[in-house]
């Protein structure tokens, strides 16, 4: 599994602001999952903006960050997007009780 942490340094949203763009996008990001997308994690704070996603494989990530999505967000929120790819062996889930060891890709 690949996480990619998008930052766009950007003002710091107003909670309810934030959560009202957050959920108007989530139907996008919901139509990934047969892209490989497993979950996404809005982010909001002194930083800027951005998410923590987690994907099936680097490819699939890099697929979905292509120059036309930098271009929209930088148009959308005023900066570039900054990733930074991740590989994630050990998950702990305190919510299942269970600590997820991945042996393969």
């Amino acid at each position: 599994m690949i996480v990619a942490v998008v930052q766009i340094p950007m003002p710091r949203r107003p909670r309810e602001a934030a959560i009202a763009a957050q959920t108007k996008s989530a139907p996008t990001f919901r139509a990934l999952a047969d892209k490989g997308l497993l979950r996404k994690d809005f982010l909001n704070g002194e930083a800027g903006g951005g998410g923590v996603y987690y994907w099936t494989s680097r490819e699939a990530a890099e697929a979905w960050y292509t120059p036309a999505w930098r271009a929209k967000a930088k148009e959308t929120f005023g900066a570039e997007p900054i990733i930074t790819y991740y590989e994630t062996y050990v998950t702990v889930d305190n919510i299942k009780g269970e600590t997820i060891v991945r042996e393969h890709d």
